[in-house]
């Protein structure tokens, strides 16, 4: 059942990309000969106004055939893809990513609208040696406020400690412990901590861990919208400067890029966990399929779109014999990334562990 969920999922997400190039294509005068959800043999379908909308027997993928969009089938008649503005191709080679962001933000904005799950602020853990512990805050204490900010996820700690841990002042916690509530002075430490990033930064700790209870928060379709929204910018965000920092060494990728074997697990265990889980795992796959999509790699929309940069500045589309020789080059380099990062997905697997004697 889960690994039917995962089919179903990941057919959704292609679905939607594919949608977004379908639909921008129709709009822009483009025929459009096929819209296939999988590859290969065509197994049913229906055409639809010259569309033949079909399911092939390759689940994993899918395409939209368009009419010219093959240099060496383009007959220059007006309805054919090669025959469109610069600025058409652009719009219908980017609607694809653009489609799975859009439907990152929708999943995301649904899940706060059902309800996200956060950690309390309830304190579960006190390190040792470090102010908390020093102060006398315990195990199970509720932090209300600090320095006159309330707080009410552990989250909402995090970020006033770091916003009010300056000029080496103390910080003002007013504690719930039991039936009472207490106000206790505590002075951040500045540590050397490490981020998602495996980065060394330095950061205010007052030496604290959430307790492993989790919180569900929903809010109206308008908040719900506000906060899916600003979720998925920060994710963005922290999505391309991964990017770079793979690109540029600072993360190693053998241990920080996963495969379609890795994501089928993550999915996985998420169906396992519930609507929530599967719902925010959807969300952040679909994001990462529009930013994968659109750098600017040949093979990848992000290339195709290089290509119409090109033709945009030298006034000429560029010869389909080197644009052929760039691809296919392209796809061999993907390839290898590809057999690269799924055998890592595998050295992961209780079976990889065993091959490498683990």
């Amino acid at each position: 059942m889960i690994a039917i969920i995962v089919i179903v999922v990941f057919s959704i997400l292609i679905l939607v990309h594919e949608t977004g190039h379908l639909i921008a294509a129709k709009r822009s005068g483009i025929r459009v000969e096929a819209f296939s959800l999988g590859f290969g043999k065509r197994l049913f379908g229906v055409d639809i106004k010259g569309t033949d909308y079909r399911i092939s027997l390759v689940p994993f993928g899918g395409y939209v055939k368009m009419a010219g969009e093959d240099p060496q089938e383009a007959t220059g008649k007006e309805d054919e893809f090669a025959s469109k503005p610069v600025g058409y191709r652009f719009w219908v080679i980017s609607a694809g990513s653009l489609f799975n962001y859009i439907f990152a933000f929708i999943l995301f904005s649904t899940v706060f609208m059902i309800g996200a799950p956060v950690l309390s602020n309830e304190i579960g853990k006190i390190l040792e040696g470090y102010p908390a512990e020093k102060a006398g805050i315990q195990i199970g204490d509720k932090i209300l406020e600090i320095n006159d900010s309330p707080v009410k996820y552990w989250e909402d700690i995090l970020e006033v400690i770091n916003k009010e841990a300056v000029n080496d002042a103390d910080l003002r916690l007013e504690i719930e412990r039991g039936n009472t509530v207490t106000e206790i002075s505590v002075k951040p430490e500045i540590s050397e901590v490490t981020n998602i990033f495996g980065q060394k930064i330095r950061r205010p700790l007052i030496g604290i861990a959430p307790k492993d209870k989790l919180l569900n928060i929903s809010y109206d379709p308008i908040r719900a919208f506000y906060f899916g929204g600003k979720y998925l910018i920060n994710l963005s965000g922290m999505t391309y400067k991964g990017i770079w920092l793979l690109i540029t060494g600072g993360l190693p990728v053998a241990k920080s890029v996963s495969g379609p074997i890795g994501i089928f697990g993550l999915m996985g265990s998420a169906a396992s966990a519930g609507v929530v889980p599967l719902l925010l795992i959807t969300a952040h796959i679909s994001m990462a399929l529009a930013i994968f999509n659109m750098l600017p790699f040949p093979i990848l929309d992000g290339g195709h779109i290089i290509f119409l940069g090109i033709e945009k500045l030298i006034k000429r589309p560029v010869s389909p014999k080197v644009q052929e020789v760039i691809t296919q080059v392209a796809f061999f380099i993907l390839l290898a990334f590809f057999l690269f990062v799924s055998w890592n997905d595998i050295l992961k697997t209780p079976l990889g562990e065993k091959l490498m004697g683990k």
